[in-house]
């Protein structure tokens, strides 16, 4: 698997746990541990900007080849 469909996958999971914990915030009420979603989304956010920084790289690794090629 390319770096770049592995990274899209990794967004769509912490897409994923970003909205599962908002869901469970919003329809918790007393029985949900603020304190655990906190840590669920800033791990989700992260993981998010890690697999878009893969992405970027990636493109930079590929415009470079790009650039070689014309060159």
């Amino acid at each position: 698997m390319d770096p770049i469909s592995t990274a899209r996958y990794g967004m769509m999971a912490a897409t994923q746990q970003l909205n599962a914990s908002a869901n469970r915030i919003a329809a918790g009420g007393d029985a949900v541990d603020y304190a655990t979603e906190a840590v669920g989304m800033i791990e989700a956010r992260q993981a998010f900007k890690a697999n878009v920084g893969v992405i970027k790289v990636a493109d930079e690794m590929f415009q470079s080849l790009l650039d070689l090629q014309k060159g």
